[in-house]
């Protein structure tokens, strides 16, 4: 499982590490990935083009794409976010 994939930018080192372990679990094995960054924008996050097209080519070749809307569990869940009821 990929989590917060694309909060930065992969260095050359994370490209082929990434690469490797996509390329052995292709076809064989399932991979999760959550990204607060649109798919059209893994290229930019990938960092060199050919290296991007590799592993987006594995991440969404026969993928589900599953997008989710509203207000995070997180913050909703958060007791600094929630309302105080008064006390009497």
């Amino acid at each position: 499982m990929l989590d917060d994939f694309g909060l930065d930018i992969l260095g050359a080192a994370e490209r082929k590490l990434l690469l490797d372990v996509l390329e052995d679990r292709y076809g064989v094995s399932s991979t999760v990935v959550t990204s607060q960054a649109e798919p059209d924008h893994w290229h930019a996050v990938i960092g060199e083009e050919t290296a991007a097209d590799s592993i987006c080519d594995r991440l969404v070749h026969e993928a589900h794409r599953i997008k989710l809307s509203g207000e995070s569990i997180r913050k909703t869940r958060s007791s600094l976010t929630q309302e105080k009821k008064p006390t009497k």
